[in-house]
Parts: structure tokens; sequence; C-alpha cells
């Protein structure tokens, strides 16, 4: 197994796996294969992998409000179709991360996932630890989950990254999106605003005033 220094979890933003400005599911391949490039050629490639639900789920939840919960059978068929909608984007994320060369192993988050009021409150990893074990890539994915209180709430890539990597006692977690950083404010947008390198205490609260939700379409915020 690899050192633990060298252990990763990479999180690939749903703006970056998918056009996530587009209302119909489309997988951006170029960008898919560029990544999976890199991931390759790295010093130390990645332990587990996370990507994001982009235009595969975040406009069929909105559309249809299963994130506050589930209230009638035609919500039990949209967290239906919202699942079937993220195996179809993680099969073809799979085949290309597979074709570049990466041992990946697709797992299903909310097979095992159990919530209360939107907030992860458990998830089984006996698998995924055993995958990394054996040199497999687990690749998990955003998705709808039980939820306790509402029966459906969204488990996102970001809700992921932090549980899986602290269970797995990985010590960093990089999240690879579509700007080059932390910024001051929207850099499409500001082409003056300025990167943020470090965030600290010094400078958070300036940081958190900044804070801006997505251009595009993103029931998670």
């Amino acid at each position: 197994m690899t050192a633990k220094a060298d252990r990763v979890l990479v999180k690939l933003g749903g703006s970056l796996v998918t056009d996530k400005a587009s209302e119909e599911p489309r997988v951006d391949v170029p960008t898919v294969e560029r990544l999976a490039a890199e991931l390759v050629a790295a010093e130390h490639r990645p332990t587990v992998l996370i990507h994001g639900a982009g235009s595969f789920g975040h406009y069929i939840v909105e559309r249809t409000g299963i994130h506050l919960g589930l209230r009638d059978d035609a919500c039990l068929r949209a967290m239906g179709e919202t699942q079937r909608l993220q195996y179809e984007l993680d099969a073809r994320v799979s085949e290309l991360l597979i074709d570049a060369g990466l041992p990946v192993m697709p797992v299903q988050a909310s097979a095992t996932a159990v919530m209360r009021h939107g907030e992860l409150r458990s998830l089984d990893v006996t698998a995924i630890r055993e995958m990394v074990s054996w040199g497999l890539i687990p690749l998990l994915y955003g998705v709808p989950a039980i939820d306790r209180k509402q029966g459906c709430a969204i488990l996102s890539g970001d809700q992921l990254a932090p549980r899986i990597a602290a269970a797995l006692d990985i010590p960093r977690v990089i999240h690879a999106t579509d700007v080059d950083g932390v910024y001051e404010g929207d850099p499409n947008r500001e082409p003056d605003a300025r990167r943020v390198d470090h965030i600290h205490r010094g400078n958070w609260a300036l940081v958190r005033e900044r804070l801006l939700g997505s251009n595009n379409v993103d029931v998670t915020g």
C-alpha cells in the first residue's frame, strides 16, 4: 500500500467532467481525457477518486425537488432516475480513466449511506478500504441517498471527500475545479480577481465574505 504521506484523494468537480451549463446531460470527454493523462503522469496516483454530478444531476434534482424530500410517487421515480443518470455518467468517466491506465473501481455510495436532514450520518467504507489495499482506485460520485427524516437528500462529492479521507487516513484532499484555485471574486467575470493561495484564520473572514454560489444550477451549493 502507498505510504500514508503519499496518499491523496482527488475530487473532480462536476464542472470539469460535464458541461455543467447544459440542461442536457453531457460528458466533457476532452477534459476528462486530459485529467486522466495528468493523473497517470502524477508522481503518486490517487488513492481515491470522486467526481461531481454536473449536468447529470443538478438539473433533474432542481426540477423535481427530491433534495427537499420524498412527497409522492413522482419523487420516488425521480430519485431512481437521478441515480440512473449518475450510473450513466460514472460509466463514461470510468471508461475514460480505465482507458488511460488507471485501475478505477466504480463505487455507489448510496448503497450504504444514511443521511438525516441532509447530513451524512453513516457510510460503510469496509469494501473501499479493501479495494485500496489491493491497489484499486475506488471511484465514488455524488448521489441521491436515503435520508431518515425526509426520505431523500443529495450526498455530494464534497461531503464524501472529507468523510472518505478521514476514514482511510488520507492526509491530502485535492479539489479540481474549472478555476485555478480560490479567488477573491469570480475570475470568469472579474479578470482582475486575486487568487487566495492560502486560507488561514487571518484571512478567513474575507474569504467567507466573498463566497459565492455556482454560476450554474447547483442544488448542493
